[in-house]
């Protein structure tokens, strides 16, 4: 019996330290939406050729139009789905779990949150035309060898 409920404690320390590891990977995601486009114009104030990337722009752009389009669509985000399964609906209990989780969410109506989304993928896509990333280099300026 005793060894039945250390394979349960230890499965649930098991959902716990999974839960707390998408609740950061949660986290990085939101600081990579917010602090990429704020970053984008500082660095292009700055010189910065890295906020010209490509890859990074897109990316950023396909992140914030997927949290905007769960949002429009009433759809909830699978990461918040998957770690409150793995927490069985309880509130975190470690200290990484309990601070991430005051920092990413917040109690408004629904509609204020897809309205912000809404927002930063209208000023996501502006800076797209402002702050142009960088162009692929053509053929012609790269002549064979």
């Amino acid at each position: 019996m005793v060894g039945r409920c250390g394979a349960a404690h230890f499965a649930q320390c098991v959902g716990d330290v999974l839960a707390d590891l998408i609740l950061v990977c949660h986290f990085l995601i939101v600081a990579f939406i917010v602090g990429g486009l704020l970053l984008v114009w500082i660095g292009a104030l700055a010189g910065w050729s890295w906020v010209r990337n490509r890859w990074f722009r897109y990316l950023h752009l396909a992140a914030i139009v997927f949290v905007a389009a769960e949002a429009l669509l009433g759809v909830v985000c699978p990461l918040t789905v998957w770690e409150d399964a793995l927490r069985g609906g309880a509130r975190p209990d470690s200290f990484i779990g309990r601070w991430v989780r005051q920092l990413l969410f917040y109690n408004a109506p629904e509609w204020v949150f897809t309205t912000i989304y809404a927002a930063w993928t209208g000023l996501t896509l502006l800076t797209l035309r402002f702050v142009p990333p960088a162009r692929r280099a053509t053929p012609a300026s790269n002549p064979p060898v």
